[in-house]
């Protein structure tokens, strides 16, 4: 069978797809995040939004590999189109990267070793499991936004401004940088992970 004809070609064009929406989703996040004075939450979700590039870009790469240039795949998929204000944008991401992880990863990974492409199954997997920890940070950041605690811990940490590097330890951070004059949206955020689940 062609390349063209497998399932496994159809999944890498979805998945190139759903990364690359993924990744431009993320960065409008980060741009209102960006526009409300949340300067670090911005950067922690254009990480994310790298990422996902990243994966989009591995994605391209397997799919132009095998076989001659491809002119267009026509794609039957949904792809999500949903967000809100900042808290709701971030639960909906959890949302996405879970269904990623939980859902289509693993069928895609599960099509690619049936048809015998163990490289791009290991790919699925790989990605599936950025996409757990990716859904861990949309969660915490969910959460911690919705209760206003993203600069707040219940018991004391180290908090540090990613504008001039102040520090001090607190159960709160400053409301405006001691040194600089920061406002507290460019203190670093603290997201904590349980080490199991990673």
């Amino acid at each position: 069978m062609q390349f063209d004809q497998t399932k496994t070609y159809r999944n890498l064009a979805r998945s190139f797809a759903g990364e690359s929406q993924a990744g431009m989703r993320y960065q409008l996040i980060a741009r209102a995040a960006n526009a409300q004075g949340y300067i670090t939450l911005a950067e922690t979700i254009k990480t994310l939004a790298k990422n996902e590039t990243a994966h989009a870009r591995r994605f391209f790469e397997e799919l132009n590999k095998r076989g001659e240039y491809l002119d267009n795949i026509d794609l039957d998929a949904g792809y999500p189109f949903h967000g809100g204000d900042i808290a709701e944008s971030l639960k909906l991401a959890a949302k996405d990267e879970r269904e990623e992880h939980r859902v289509i990863y693993p069928a895609f990974a599960k099509d690619a070793e049936e048809e015998g492409f163990k490289d791009i199954a290991n790919l699925f997997k790989l990605v599936a499991r950025v996409e757990t920890r990716h859904e861990m940070i949309f969660e915490y950041l969910h959460e911690a936004f919705k209760k206003g605690v993203l600069f707040s811990n219940e018991t004391p940490i180290l908090y540090i401004c990613s504008e001039c590097g102040y520090m001090h330890t607190s159960t709160k951070a400053w409301d405006v940088c001691p040194l600089c004059q920061s406002g507290q949206g460019e203190v670093e955020l603290h997201i904590p992970f349980e080490k199991e689940k990673i």
